[in-house]
């Protein structure tokens, strides 16, 4: 299941590429190479710029596209396979994405459990089509068996050890935020079905997903995320919002849909002691989610937010 990175790679990609492919960077090495490329960079925005300060694992391991499709309109979800057998993440975390070729680095989060990379050694990620270079070359230039790298980090995610007190999720996500909240679905419950089938490990309380796009066609994941809302009713909802829908709502959508934006007053129903908050979307709405909660006294260790753009 190796795969051999190409030895005609050049340049900052090639090199990190190469190394991943037999072996560990150290953590020095690493910093010089996420300095060297923020160096490069000439956009304020860009992923490694804004990440700077985050911690991430020393694992760099090449990977090869081994599916694609597109998820909606301006999405396209890849799946890659993961040669080095000591990468893992959890649940809501993001990758460095390093592409041969290509100087600037992606910054993607990853949408998978981490369950499919332990049974499969596979993630997933759902990339939106911008201008930014990463993002056109997922879109215009990858293909199957195409060849990347990945380094995985980020401080946003669920992962609650068996013993563990039991604790009811809040999902809040806009547009393509829901790829990390998404992982946090999975994960959540492959650990719920863990326990039904074993008797023990985790409990997982209520898991109640707000997610909100411009369109139903815009909303990421429909299928997958109404799946398991039938296969856990009693465990597992979703309310769905579009904020600007111009065609009829298939009927098969229309009792999960709300049109409008997502309103505190929703998210203050679910308020408790027992409740986490994960929030991911466009910076204003995670802002106003995450100051609404503090402002109705849910305690700061139990609001969780990841910024994007």
């Amino acid at each position: 299941m190796a795969v051999v990175i190409p030895a005609l790679l050049r340049g900052f990609v090639g090199a990190i590429c190469t190394q991943a492919a037999s072996s560990r960077l150290t953590p020095s090495a690493l910093r010089h190479l996420t300095l060297s490329s923020v160096m490069k960079s000439k956009r304020k925005t860009d992923h490694l710029e804004r990440t700077a300060d985050v911690v991430r694992r020393e694992v760099v391991s090449a990977a090869k596209v081994c599916g694609a499709a597109h998820e909606s309109p301006s999405v396209k979800r890849l799946r890659l396979l993961v040669a080095d057998k000591d990468f893992s993440f959890k649940a809501g975390q993001w990758v460095d994405f390093f592409i041969p070729g290509v100087s600037v680095v992606g910054g993607f989060s990853i949408c998978s459990s981490p369950r499919l990379l332990e049974q499969e050694r596979m993630i997933e990620l759902a990339v939106k089509y911008t201008n930014h270079p990463p993002a056109l070359w997922i879109h215009n230039q990858c293909t199957l068996d195409s060849e990347v790298a990945m380094r995985v980090g980020g401080e946003f995610f669920f992962d609650p050890q068996p013993a563990d007190a039991s604790r009811n999720l809040v999902l809040i996500a806009g547009g393509v935020g829901i790829n990390p909240l998404l992982s946090i679905l999975r994960h959540a419950t492959d650990l719920h079905r863990e326990r039904a089938n074993k008797g023990r490990g985790y409990e997982i309380g209520t898991i109640r997903l707000f997610y909100s796009a411009k369109n139903t066609s815009e909303l990421l994941f429909k299928k997958n995320i109404l799946d398991l809302v039938n296969e856990f009713p009693e465990k597992i909802a979703c309310s769905l919002h579009v904020t600007k829908q111009t065609t009829q709502i298939s009927a098969e959508l229309k009792p999960y849909i709300t049109e409008g934006r997502i309103t505190e007053k929703e998210i203050r129903y679910h308020i408790s002691r027992e409740t986490l908050f994960y929030i991911c979307g466009p910076p204003p709405m995670t802002d106003f989610f995450s100051k609404e909660l503090e402002s109705s006294h849910v305690p700061k260790e139990h609001i969780y937010f990841e910024k994007w753009w």
